[in-house]
C-alpha cells in the first residue's frame, strides 16, 4: 500500500506525522562537521556505526595524549607504538566521515522512506 491509496483525512494525518518524524538533509551535512565524533549517524539513527566512530576519535585522542607524552619524555618504543595507535584510527576515521560525506543523502533518504512506509503501516492497521 502507499500514499495514493491513503482518504483525504488520513493523507493529512500523515503528512503531518511525516513531517514531524523526517529528517533533513541539510542537518545531517551540518553535523558531518563533528563527524569524526558521529554525531551524523546518531542523528539518522545509526547507533551502532555512530558508536564505532565515536570510539575510533576516543582511540585516536588518548594515543595523540600518549604521543605528546612520549614526545616530551623522549622515549623512543612509546613514540612509536602511541604513533601508530594514533594514526590507524584516525585514518580510518578521516576516510570514514569522507565516505560518509557522498553517502549522507542516500542514508537520509533511506531513513524517510522506512518512516513513511511504518507510517502507512500503522494509518492501514488504525483503519481496520
Amino acid at each position: 500500500m502507499n500514499r495514493q491509496d491513503l482518504t483525504l483525512n488520513e493523507l493529512m494525518v500523515f503528512n503531518s506525522e511525516m513531517r514531524s518524524s523526517e529528517k533533513s538533509a541539510a542537518i545531517a551535512y551540518l553535523m558531518l562537521l563533528g563527524g569524526h565524533l558521529g554525531v551524523h549517524r546518531f542523528y539518522l539513527k545509526r547507533k551502532k556505526t555512530a558508536i564505532i566512530q565515536l570510539i575510533l576519535f576516543l582511540i585516536a585522542t588518548l594515543a595523540y595524549i600518549l604521543l605528546s607524552i612520549a614526545s616530551a619524555a623522549e622515549q623512543k618504543a612509546l613514540l612509536i607504538i602511541s604513533t601508530i595507535l594514533f594514526a590507524l584510527p584516525a585514518a580510518a576515521l578521516f576516510i570514514w566521515v569522507i565516505v560518509d560525506l557522498f553517502l549522507i543523502s542516500r542514508m537520509v533518504k533511506a531513513y524517510n522512506k522506512e518512516v513513511e512506509r511504518d507510517l502507512i503501516e500503522q494509518i492501514i492497521r488504525y483503519r481496520q
